[in-house]
């Protein structure tokens, strides 16, 4: 996987050399080059940002100097494009799935699922925004299929909302995330945290691929994870689940899973409430209604 990434503060991603995404480089499984969006500038201040269009607080990042950066590491020609095609474009559903023939699908269509195993060689350019929508496992599933990212860090009040739109039209599959209910400095942590969840996935990525089988939002009925303990079993006076240490795996994995439903009742009850209920066994059934859920319907539903 090829991955471009566009900062003012470039060295911020040396800390992509360290750990398994250090490993995964010297593998040869991801390739990345941090770029500083300063290097496409032209005046002696290297200004990157300007106030923004109507006033209020605080600079905005100029939609010039980022559209030189991106058609270069794009390699499109600049284009003046019409207005109304522009907002039409943005007013569309720009999602598309990954696919190895690159074809836009119905979100709603099974073939359109985040799972596929195939690939895409069409560039995906991603911006972190916290009016964007939520970035999820799913995303970095899908996005975890493509062989090039681009990503853009966003600094300031942000970068002109034309950007986006004029790559768009282009026909550049343009991606905007937030990665939770908060703002931060600029897009670097943010583009850190999408970069893990995504290049995790990639095969030879992990050492032990079957770590993130059972991890926390991950498959199609997503739970939180349960609980994680190691040796001694008992430390300053505090015991492991006894059943753990049965050797019984069958009730060690019925644990596990009851534990999952239960904290995810606890803690993202929206999580149960998207779980399809053609899926559950019996025993989820049960430990869902004592929980007070009804899960006769296509999806459990809270009395």
């Amino acid at each position: 996987m090829k991955i471009d990434i566009v900062s003012v503060f470039p060295e911020y991603f040396d800390v992509l050399n360290l750990s398994l995404f250090g490993k995964a480089q010297a593998k040869g499984l991801v390739e990345v080059r941090a770029h500083n969006l300063r290097d496409w500038t032209h005046d002696v201040h290297h200004s990157v940002d300007d106030t923004p269009v109507g006033g209020g607080a605080g600079m905005v990042m100029k939609p010039e100097v980022w559209a030189e950066c991106l058609d270069d590491l794009l390699g499109l020609e600049p284009q003046i494009i019409d207005n109304d095609t522009a907002e039409d474009n943005s007013a569309v559903d720009d999602t598309v799935v990954i696919t190895d023939n690159d074809a836009t699908t119905d979100n709603d269509s099974d073939a359109a699922s985040a799972e596929t195993n195939t690939t895409s060689s069409r560039p995906v350019l991603i911006f972190p925004n916290p009016s964007a929508p939520l970035f999820t496992q799913r995303d970095a599933t899908e996005l975890s299929h493509a062989n090039h990212l681009l990503f853009g860090c966003g600094r300031y009040e942000g970068y002109d909302a034309r950007i986006p739109e004029y790559y768009r039209a282009q026909g550049i599959d343009v991606r905007e995330y937030s990665i939770g209910d908060y703002v931060l400095n600029g897009g670097e942590v943010a583009v850190s945290v999408m970069l893990e969840a995504i290049t995790r996935l990639l095969p030879g990525f992990m050492g032990n691929a079957d770590s993130i089988v059972e991890e926390s939002y991950t498959g199609e009925n997503a739970l939180l994870e349960h609980h994680q303990y190691t040796k001694p079993a008992t430390w300053r006076g505090i015991s492991v689940p006894p059943v753990l240490i049965s050797g019984d795996h069958g009730k060690v994995d019925r644990y596990r899973r009851d534990e999952a439903l239960t904290r995810t009742n606890d803690i993202r009850p929206d999580l149960i409430a998207q779980l399809d209920c053609r899926k559950l066994d019996k025993a989820d059934r049960k430990v869902l209604m004592a929980l007070g859920w009804e899960v006769s319907g296509a999806h459990p539903r809270k009395i």
